[in-house]
């Protein structure tokens, strides 16, 4: 049995579409992993497609 108790070795494979590195080695989700998980986690994603404003907590409508 692993030691990761992280649970990040149990997760899904991600296609190379859905996220990158960012300089600091944090991973980043694109707008095409937003849509195809279907819905939002009203965390203020930076490529969010649903247009929330962690600001206000509201969704507001994308142009």
């Amino acid at each position: 049995m692993s030691d990761d108790m992280s649970g990040f070795s149990k997760r899904s494979k991600f296609d190379s579409e859905d996220y990158y590195l960012n300089s600091e080695g944090f991973i980043v989700f694109t707008e095409a992993y937003h849509l195809k998980r279907g819905y939002c986690c009203k965390s203020g994603c930076k490529h969010c497609p649903y247009g929330y404003d962690k600001s206000t907590g509201m969704l507001k409508k994308k142009n």
